[in-house]
């Protein structure tokens, strides 16, 4: 069993997640990221049988999003937030779709929930930021592959380079990837979704009202972000439509983000675990 000292690190301070993974433009990219998991057969099943995502998404969201900083921001607890992912996933297992057996801790399938995270951010960025370099691409999936590392995924079970990447995925897309059920959910412009049920009382209750004149606006900017921020390959893979149109509104709507969220002040950029991290890292 690990302990703290062979513990895998969390991403180096400083480095190309540190500021990537806190910052609340994050939010925009999970629906993408997510999107691509469930549409593999094993892993669409198993959130289809075994996830709360339908009856408590506002809950669920909190959690991937609180464990998804633990990897970065973590420190030592970076690893122990792996560890207690796989324990959760450990008993997780069915039948998919197509008859077949699967086991969330399958490697090959708990690798590819992985693998989404690399291109989804290195598409979004060219919305949402300044795009990387090549430089940075390579330095973003070092740092990626160690995130890898402390969910406890084996190096043998993750392309070890970017070039070995692409192949891989692209493989994955074309052969195993579909339109689950999960991911037609995910994509309904009129799937209901509960009112959000975080935050202060007052703005609860006020949410609560107006929800059925927001919620169909929401599933409907939901699509719209988790389509435009999804790689064109894995749209193409689904089968998802997107049209010029939406492409000249996507990259306005990048505009607007890239000037509006560098200005804030740093309490309001980044997501609160991020800022804490932050603030320790300089003292």
């Amino acid at each position: 069993m690990n302990t703290v000292d062979n513990d895998p690190k969390p991403p180096p301070v400083g480095g190309v997640l540190w500021s990537l993974a806190g910052d609340i433009r994050m939010l925009l990219t999970l629906p993408a990221a997510l999107t691509m998991q469930v549409a593999h057969p094993a892993v669409g099943a198993g959130v289809d049988e075994h996830s709360v995502f339908r009856t408590d998404p506002w809950g669920r969201g909190e959690r991937s999003l609180t464990s998804l900083q633990l990897w970065v921001y973590g420190g030592e607890g970076a690893a122990a937030e792996g560890r207690r992912l796989r324990r959760l996933h450990k008993t997780i297992q069915g039948t998919d779709a197509h008859g077949r057996r699967y086991h969330a801790l399958t490697p090959a399938y708990y690798a590819w929930v992985h693998a989404t995270g690399y291109p989804v951010f290195r598409h979004a960025q060219q919305y949402l930021g300044r795009p990387f370099t090549e430089a940075q691409e390579r330095q973003l999936y070092a740092e990626w592959l160690q995130v890898g590392r402390v969910l406890g995924i084996h190096d043998r079970d993750m392309p070890q380079s970017v070039e070995e990447f692409w192949p891989y995925y692209r493989k994955v897309l074309d052969n195993e990837c579909e339109a689950t059920v999960v991911v037609r959910e995910l994509l309904a412009p009129d799937q209901p979704v509960p009112a959000p049920d975080r935050g202060p009382r007052w703005l609860r209750l006020l949410l609560r009202a107006a929800w059925p004149w927001l919620c169909p606006r929401f599933t409907r900017v939901r699509r719209f972000l988790t389509i435009g921020l999804m790689p064109p390959d894995a749209r193409e893979a689904l089968g998802l439509e997107w049209t010029d149109a939406e492409e000249r509104r996507l990259r306005r709507f990048g505009r607007v983000v890239r000037a509006v969220v560098p200005a804030l002040p740093e309490r309001l950029r980044f997501m609160p675990l991020a800022c804490r991290a932050r603030r320790t890292a300089r003292g």
